[in-house]
């Protein structure tokens, strides 16, 4: 009886690679278009005096939006951040009276042990990340409550403190901030795309039960994932409070929304297991080039901003469902 011929393993089809490319780049492209456009459109859309501040103005949201992919690839989520983030900047200007040490490293400490609490809640009692970060950020922001004696306290920073110099200082022309997002950003791509904690975190996105099979460290990845989300967000509140001299108490309310829409519209899916650290920041770079184009058009209320951004994320979402649904039919 002849052998039954083994059938060559094939790779993806050309709809398959299609479909890959338009998630993970259909943010870049739509950035290129919108920038291009606004460029032609508006005098003063290219030019130094618009695009610095509008960089400077993503930096914050774009630290935060890096720890957010590493949860979202997760399949989780952390609606806490906009709420550690102002905590953070808070505690470094009220922190900054005593040294840029602990300027720095008690806002870290204390987002930390929030991102802690997150993690090990939702790891080790199955709780929903949902509820677990929504106590967060109602937890964080009544912190910083009590701290500024219900927001009618706001603490300087010294304009000749070195923290000052780290948020106002400039380096080849731009701000030290960006800088530090870009490294930020490069670290973190290394880390989910060449390292064994980045495997985890991807394995655990795609199926939880598949990777605690294989012997991925599920738990312990989680947890990890919400501190790095809750230093980061943290991180960012000093940089904005460096950068303002200020620990403004006001801020940070509807920036979870922000940063979520950024990694979604930036490829990474919300259902886990696929996302990239690059999307992410290419999605802030479109909400604030659309942001910005609104204020460029000058008739618009400010408040058509989050309608536009609103109508492109579920735009981007319809279209991550379309093409998730081509590729298993592909």
């Amino acid at each position: 009886m002849p052998a039954k011929p083994v059938e060559e393993p094939t790779g993806p089809t050309r709809g398959e690679r299609l479909s890959a490319l338009a998630q993970q780049h259909g943010a870049l492209v739509a950035l290129v278009v919108l920038a291009a456009v606004a460029s032609l459109s508006f005098d003063s859309f290219a030019t130094s005096a618009n695009l610095e501040p509008m960089a400077m103005s993503a930096t914050f949201l774009a630290v935060i939006a890096l720890g957010m992919t590493f949860v979202i690839i997760t399949g989780g989520i952390d609606l806490s951040v906009g709420s550690v983030f102002v905590l953070g900047g808070v505690l470094a200007a009220w922190g900054s009276q005593y040294g840029t040490l602990v300027a720095l490293l008690l806002p870290l400490v204390v987002c930390g042990l929030i991102g802690l609490v997150h993690g090990l809640l939702i790891a080790r009692t199955g709780l929903a990340p949902f509820i677990v970060t929504l106590a967060g950020m109602l937890a964080a922001r009544g912190i910083m409550l009590s701290i500024t004696d219900e927001g009618a306290t706001t603490y300087l920073v010294d304009k000749d403190a070195y923290l000052a110099q780290l948020g106002q200082g400039k380096l080849l022309g731009f701000g030290v901030p960006i800088w530090i997002t870009v490294a930020l950003f490069a670290a973190g791509a290394v880390v989910l795309r060449r390292t064994r904690f980045g495997q985890n975190v991807y394995a655990v996105g795609g199926n939880e039960d598949a990777a605690a099979l294989m012997g991925a460290p599920v738990a312990r990845t989680k947890i990890k994932v919400y501190v790095l989300s809750a230093l980061l967000a943290g991180l960012a509140g000093i940089l904005n409070a460096a950068w303002l001299t200020s620990g403004v108490t006001i801020l940070g309310y509807g920036l979870e929304l922000e940063a979520i829409a950024a990694v979604v519209i930036g490829g990474t899916l919300l259902s886990g297991g696929l996302g990239f650290v690059s999307g992410s920041l290419v999605g802030v770079l479109l909400l604030k080039v659309i942001q910005n184009i609104i204020n460029q058009i000058g008739t618009l209320d400010s408040a058509y901003q989050q309608v536009v951004s609103g109508g492109f994320l579920v735009l981007v979402i319809i279209a991550q469902t379309w093409l998730g649904r081509r590729r298993k039919v592909f």
